[in-house]
């Protein structure tokens, strides 16, 4: 079920903003807060290992186009490793905060390559506000549009990608991978100068030097370039793949408009059906609504959390939206869609329509 933007018109704040005290009491009193290092030192070493093995295969390998093979399942490999790193960076991982934050900052420029500071800065803007209007960073204006007074600013070249961008998402994703190095990099190079900022800029120099210089020397300059190529659009394909589904398509809040906490997350956010595979598949992102209640609970106790969130909402009568992975991606399509070939008619886009006139 989808919810619509009629009660965030109103700027729907269900009186007692303490309607979420009762869950998180519950959610307290079932020790879902539980840290759970085991795990994740788990599956870090499985990460590793296949990462290793990967390397070794490589040298096996030697010049040989099904190189590109093993390029994919490094862009992999490096996504379930940005996984683990937005988890410690949401302090899910260790009971003390330094201690995620090191893992977070270790996972992030120094093997995924990004700048541990920006995502953390914008993810945390995110999730603060979700999908609100000049407040949340995921729908600012950019090449895709997520409101029609954004998609109709677009002319040209990026007015007809615009008209077209919901069947463009996924093959844009592509790009993806390149565009999150550039603009985190870009981003911490413009930042002003610390200590903190140094050891970042050095840490993602010397992972990226490294990565290059191997890549480089083992293999022939064209299956190198293509090497690279392959490994950073499977890592932006499957990084958007699994980010998308959670927010795109749902509620759009209105800049201003207050709501209540819980309010504020479920509307809109989306899970992804799918049970345990979906969880390690996308990285605990399934559980999207329970993620952004919960954003410090650990991956394995989503899936019991979920029982209780859910529950919850239907007593108060809040939409708990849940669908299956390529649902989702359906839904997503079909809303960029709208936007874009709305941009047309201001009086004809999903936004206006959800707000009924709003």
């Amino acid at each position: 079920m989808e919810p619509s933007n009629a009660a965030i018109a109103g700027g729907r704040a269900p009186a007692v903003a303490s309607i979420f005290t009762p869950l998180a009491r519950q959610v307290r009193e079932a020790s879902l807060l539980t840290r759970r290092p085991g795990f994740y030192l788990g599956l870090l070493g499985v990460l590793t290992g296949a990462t290793i093995a990967l390397v070794v295969g490589s040298f096996m390998l030697g010049h040989s186009w099904f190189q590109l093979l093993l390029a994919a399942a490094l862009g992999v490999l490096l996504t379930q490793f940005a996984f683990v790193s937005h988890e410690a960076s949401h302090h899910q991982v260790f009971e003390p905060g330094k201690a995620n934050d090191r893992l977070g900052r270790l996972l992030a420029n120094g093997v995924v390559g990004i700048s541990h500071s920006w995502w953390v800065t914008k993810h945390n803007k995110h999730h603060a506000n979700p999908n609100q209007l000049g407040r949340d960073p995921d729908i600012e204006f950019d090449t895709i549009s997520f409101t029609t007074e954004d998609a109709a600013k677009k002319s040209g070249f990026m007015g007809a990608l615009t008209r077209r961008q919901g069947w463009l998402f996924f093959p844009l994703l592509l790009l993806e991978g390149l565009n999150l190095h550039i603009v985190s990099l870009r981003t911490l190079i413009a930042s002003p100068r610390s200590r903190a900022r140094t050891w970042e800029l050095v840490t993602i120099a010397a992972r990226l030097s490294l990565y290059l210089g191997l890549v480089f020397w083992l293999l022939p300059p064209g299956i190198a370039a293509a090497f690279v190529g392959v490994q950073l659009a499977v890592f932006g394909v499957y990084m958007g793949a699994s980010f998308a589904p959670n927010h795109k398509g749902m509620a759009i809040i209105p800049a201003g408009v207050k709501l209540d906490f819980l309010s504020k997350q479920v509307l809109t956010s989306r899970n992804v059906s799918g049970g345990w595979f979906m969880t390690q598949f996308m990285g605990g992102l399934n559980h999207q609504v329970e993620h952004h209640l919960f954003p410090n609970m650990a991956r394995p106790q989503l899936a019991k959390a979920r029982v209780l969130v859910r529950e919850h909402c239907i007593a108060n009568d809040l939409p708990y939206t849940e669908v299956g992975l390529f649902r989702s991606y359906g839904i997503v399509i079909r809303y960029l869609n709208e936007v874009g070939l709305s941009a047309r008619d201001p009086f004809d886009c999903p936004t206006h329509r959800q707000l009924g006139g709003y």
